[in-house]
């Protein structure tokens, strides 16, 4: 499938981009437009490696293709220094709403760590309060061109340090002005979210939703750590609950697989997948099984039932969209438009909203695949 100029594909005739989409997994940090971060860095006094923007979204996507999760990291140390101002939080938050919107996102939750962008003197409530002032005016503009679209925050805490708890009272602290929900980034291996466990107790106390990254950098134990330790009702990407799948026999399409307890749980209980497949490849997650989208255990854990939603990521690090990931994964794997509304019924079921507004959501969706 070709995509074209606009970053845009047609499946059975119809425009992808034009499609009603749900993204739950897309970091505020690994989602700046080029030519912002050269703008504000410019303002604020950071070295930027190219001048350009194309160049710098080619830098930017040539040093996140590492396979490995921890130089991939290393690419945030840029867009993190252009976000230590209330200006500078509230324009990207403002552009991150209007370039959902022109990806055809209609629901958006953006995850990103206060703690993080403290550098400029601001505190924990200044920067979570900038953010939202930019969600909401991009709302506004993305209004006022006719289209609709609503964004939640998911305040992260980074799993390395020990703000923890102070990171999950702040996201409590600032629930129903922004915040949707609670997760933790950073570097997976060595360190499990048991770490951070009087953190996810006190979320479960408040009844605040929590998603974990897990099954990214580190496999089962990290997933089962998320899910007993962090409570968590989504896994961050999560894509390594294919190893608790033992495939005995394969006959042309159809495969027989033996379920380990673990996945077996994910599958039964519906817990959500934020897979990331442009990330996936890059940070090496799903190296156990190739190097090529094809190999991408996707198309496993979705025919076995389980609850995949499709996701970017970080949009600056990959160059993608929603549009092009769900381009990509119809073309490896000869999905339809049936597919494709599959992937974003399983994330508005499973977004940080009302039973209520989750059904509406998943409304829309259905009114505009039909249309």
């Amino acid at each position: 499938m070709a995509i074209d100029q606009h970053g845009d594909a047609k499946l059975e005739g119809v425009s992808i981009r034009s499609l009603p989409k749900v993204s739950l997994h897309d970091h505020l940090d690994g989602a700046l437009r080029p030519q912002t971060i050269i703008e504000i860095a410019d303002e604020v006094g950071v070295e930027v490696p190219e001048a350009a923007a194309d160049d710098l979204a080619d830098w930017f996507e040539d040093q996140s293709d590492s396979g490995s999760l921890v130089e991939y990291l290393k690419t945030f140390d840029l867009t993190i220094a252009v976000m230590q101002t209330r200006d500078g939080l509230r324009r990207v938050a403002k552009e991150f709403v209007e370039d959902l919107a022109a990806d055809g996102v209609i629901y958006g939750e953006v995850r990103w760590a206060p703690e993080q962008h403290l550098q400029g003197g601001l505190s924990l409530d200044e920067v979570v309060e900038a953010v939202q002032e930019g969600i909401e005016e991009g709302e506004d503009a993305v209004e006022a061109s006719g289209r609709d679209i609503r964004v939640g925050q998911l305040i992260s805490a980074m799993r390395h340090t020990d703000r923890s708890l102070e990171i999950a009272e702040l996201a409590v602290r600032h629930r129903g002005r922004g915040a949707v929900g609670f997760d933790i980034a950073g570097p997976e291996a060595g360190f499990p979210p048991s770490n951070l466990r009087p953190a996810f107790d006190y979320l479960a106390s408040a009844f605040f939703p929590a998603t974990v990254h897990a099954g990214e950098a580190a496999g089962l134990d990290s997933i089962r750590s998320a899910l007993i330790d962090g409570r968590a009702l989504r896994l961050g990407h999560g894509v390594r609950i294919a190893e608790d799948l033992d495939v005995v026999e394969q006959k042309g399409e159809e495969v027989q697989v033996r379920f380990g307890d673990l996945a077996r749980w994910v599958r039964d209980r519906e817990i959500p997948l934020e897979l990331s497949p442009s990330s996936n490849l890059q940070t090496g997650a799903i190296a156990a099984w190739g190097t090529q989208l094809e190999d991408h255990p996707f198309d496993l854990l979705y025919q076995l039932g389980f609850a995949v939603t499709v996701n970017v990521d970080n949009r600056t690090m990959s160059r993608t969209s929603l549009t092009r990931e769900l381009s990509l994964l119809a073309d490896a794997f000869e999905y339809t438009l049936e597919d494709l509304e599959a992937f974003q019924l399983n994330a508005a079921a499973a977004a940080f909203l009302t039973i209520e507004e989750r059904e509406e959501l998943i409304e829309l969706i259905g009114e505009g695949f039909s249309a």
